[in-house]
């Protein structure tokens, strides 16, 4: 089970790091450390709750960016998402999974025609299930990661047998390289990278505590240092049972309630819970009559899970003027892709509530006229073995990924396309991809379109000066 992310404000944090953060949320995590520091052990988890629901003292202003990571939870099948289609790669494709490869003809409808041709004559397809996101890569708002993983530094296979280049630790672990994708270190880190780009625009906000929203639970990718992930759901936030207009038809125990959960204490912990609930209870209200005043979708989106997410994040961006946001991170997922089994049964129904999904999205947010604002991007544990185990595929490393939105150059590939082998010039065994393209190299072109200056990317990336290029080219 995946840690929930702590705390990121403690004592020993760098000054150098600390002094980058806006003057305003600089004094406020000063002052935090010193308020807290008698609650000892227990302080993470009081620092945690200390900042839900801040409100950044400066007036939003200036254009709207939002980002929005999809996370794919248990290691998503990068054979089977996109698929090569070409007849000699396809071929090697079949020979190496037979048990679990897509047929050439059940492509047909979603092979891609990029702008720019990959080498050799090599082409792609998406999986069927993905069909409804086609369009949007034909449209050139869709772009496909080829072979994108966790490394430290560009690595080489002979460089990872001899061990002359470190590779991340923890290879093939779920919660470890989960964690990395999303902070650059394994289970147990303080801050994602999602997190430490908002330390730098909470500023910008008429509501630091919605600059990260989560839809769907707790992720380490939005934690920072002074920013915090503002937990919702599919459904909006629910109001806390009690403290509305009457308790067992009492207004009088209703104000009662309230005062008890939000007034001033005397003991550390208790007063940072109290405060942190009063804070809880004004977002929660401030969201409600943002979201019930914001514009009315006609987007048909689907009943899945990620769907809903999606669709809760498209409200939620129709309501940035109301709330006064610029600057915005979103982090939505969904589970079930450690498929050790039953792959060839069970990937398809996911592929397609990804893809249609991500197609709704799509379309909410031109709608909404925001598609140039908005980049989504796909990631995940890991990518699996090509090699079968008979009925699925086991633990891998690098994957394929998409990256959408009205700034992103789509409709080409970016990356290595892998050698189809196993054992192959890309295999580190059992087909698992040695990445070529970097997690810090995808959210550092994604860093940079956000407004983060080069001079901070190592703030957000601390491995980003170990490649020689920070900017993939894929945003406009």
């Amino acid at each position: 089970m995946t840690r929930s992310p702590r705390a990121t404000i403690t004592g020993d944090l760098p000054v150098a790091h600390v002094s980058k953060l806006p003057s305003l949320h600089r004094r406020e995590f000063l002052k935090r450390a010193s308020a807290v520091s008698v609650a000892g052990a227990a302080a993470p988890w009081a620092l945690q709750l200390a900042a839900i629901g801040d409100a950044a003292a400066a007036t939003a202003g200036g254009d709207y960016k939002a980002l929005v990571c999809v996370f794919l939870h248990g290691g998503n099948d990068y054979a089977n998402t996109v698929i090569p289609y070409d007849a000699a790669h396809h071929q090697a494709y079949t020979a190496i999974r037979p048990t679990l490869a897509i047929s050439r003809d059940a492509l047909a409808a979603t092979a891609l025609s990029p702008t720019v041709a990959l080498p050799d004559g090599r082409q792609m397809a998406l999986a069927p299930g993905l069909s409804a996101i086609k369009p949007v890569f034909d449209a050139g708002r869709l772009g496909v990661m080829l072979n994108i993983g966790t490394l430290m530094a560009p690595m080489t296979l002979a460089q990872y047998k001899s061990g002359a280049v470190p590779a991340p630790p923890k290879l093939f672990s779920h919660n470890d390289q989960s964690s990395l994708w999303q902070s650059s270190n394994v289970e147990g880190a303080r801050t994602g990278w999602g997190g430490r780009m908002a330390d730098l625009m909470l500023s910008a906000n008429g509501r630091a505590g919605l600059t990260c929203i989560n839809v769907s639970g707790n992720a380490i990718f939005q934690a920072g240092d002074a920013a915090f992930q503002y937990l919702t759901g599919p459904g909006g936030k629910k109001p806390i049972t009690g403290i509305g207009s009457q308790m067992f038809g009492s207004s009088s125990c209703a104000k009662l309630l309230k005062a008890l959960i939000t007034e001033e204490r005397t003991h550390a912990m208790e007063a940072e819970l109290n405060r942190v609930t009063a804070r809880s209870i004004d977002l929660q209200s401030t969201l409600s009559t943002a979201l019930a005043g914001g514009a009315t979708l006609s987007t048909a989106f689907a009943a899945d899970s990620l769907a809903r997410q999606l669709k809760m994040v498209a409200s939620l961006i129709a309501a940035r003027s109301t709330l006064g946001m610029t600057r915005q991170v979103y982090f939505v997922a969904m589970g079930g892709f450690d498929l050790h089994d039953a792959l060839s049964t069970r990937h398809p129904a996911l592929m397609q509530q990804v893809g249609g999904a991500l197609a709704s999205f799509d379309a909410a947010l031109q709608e909404l006229g925001v598609a140039d604002q908005v980049t989504t991007f796909t990631a995940s544990d890991f990518g699996r073995t090509l090699s079968s185990n008979g009925d699925g595929a086991d633990h891998g490393w690098g994957s394929h990924h998409f990256v959408m939105g009205g700034a992103v150059r789509g409709g080409r590939f970016y990356g290595t396309a892998p050698s189809v082998s196993v054992n192959g010039p890309d295999d580190v065994g059992q087909g698992r991809l040695l990445p070529t393209t970097s997690v810090d190299q995808l959210a550092a072109t994604l860093a940079l379109w956000m407004g983060v200056s080069g001079a901070d990317l190592r703030t957000v990336l601390p491995n980003i000066g170990n490649f020689a290029a920070s900017d993939l080219g894929f945003m406009r």
